[in-house]
């Protein structure tokens, strides 16, 4: 089976409405989707009714950006939720929670650009915030490169598209980053959970560099009941993906995988399956239906 386990529509930070998404997915081939965006899921249910008719099989899913409160510093983690019940009130009512503290999050952010001498075109955030729906690093970063003032700058510093201005001022360590506030990695898994879903840690080697680390994290969230990892990523290397699959084998642990599509023009995350499984099996269980 063609899968791929994590996109984002215009819910959150993809370029593409759900239906676009999934039709897209369609022309490369994708036979089961997860449309996850950010802190939301209310572009499932058009997402589902697309891929019902043009064949693709569409997983309720979402991704939740978590704090590893654990782990000194503090950084941000993501937990992918699948098979969750979109029905369930209290899921509403978490991840509106979350929404709001990822808007405030995102709006520090913009004070922390505005802080190394950037201004930024914000109709595109303010219209946003106005619909309710989410905002984040890319809006962030689309409204600094919208500004004509900040033209001679971006020139100088080599940033001419969204991801060079992300991984220049909005990761951690860069001077305008700043963390959410909640939920921890365990508000996440559970909240997963009481919807009925599965828990799967996303792109571990996207956020951590030291594969020793990654193990001891799998561990201490297998404690805490996750139920796998993002084995297979567009960004992770061949022996990344055996040291994930490795471990999550031996502690029986599903292992999942996506090339987190955001869009046709974005540079890296511009294409479905454009990740590898370099020959491990994948172990999607009840992800796969079964």
């Amino acid at each position: 089976m063609r899968f791929d386990l994590q996109s984002h529509s215009t819910f959150s930070d993809g370029a593409l409405d759900p239906a676009g998404v999934v039709k897209r997915a369609a022309e490369s081939g994708v036979q089961l989707l997860a449309l996850t965006d950010h802190d939301t899921v209310e572009g499932v249910a058009e997402a589902i009714a697309v891929g019902e008719q043009v064949g693709v099989r569409v997983v309720p899913a979402v991704e939740i950006s978590s704090l590893d409160d654990v782990r000194e510093p503090q950084c941000e983690l993501h937990i992918l939720g699948y098979l969750i019940d979109l029905t369930r009130e209290q899921l509403q009512q978490t991840l509106a929670a979350w929404i709001d503290d990822r808007r405030m999050r995102t709006l520090r952010m913009a004070d922390g650009l505005r802080e190394v001498g950037f201004t930024l075109d914000e109709e595109a955030i303010n219209r946003r915030v106005e619909q309710g729906r989410s905002i984040g690093r890319v809006h962030l970063a689309e409204a600094v490169l919208a500004s004509p003032e900040n033209s001679e700058r971006l020139a100088a510093e080599g940033i001419n598209e969204i991801g060079g201005l992300i991984r220049g001022y909005l990761i951690e360590g860069k001077a305008a980053f700043r963390l959410r506030q909640t939920p921890t990695v365990a508000e996440a898994i559970t909240a997963v959970h009481a919807a009925g879903g599965v828990a799967v840690w996303a792109h571990p080697f996207w956020d951590l560099t030291d594969p020793a680390d990654v193990v001891a994290t799998i561990d201490r969230f297998h404690a805490l009941g996750i139920d796998g990892v993002e084995a297979f990523y567009i960004t992770h290397t061949r022996e990344q993906t055996q040291v994930i699959v490795e471990r999550c084998s031996e502690l029986g642990m599903l292992t999942t995988g996506s090339a987190d599509f955001h869009g046709p023009e974005n540079n890296l995350f511009g294409n479905f399956l454009a990740f590898d499984t370099f020959g491990f099996a994948p172990n999607l269980g009840p992800i796969a239906g079964d």
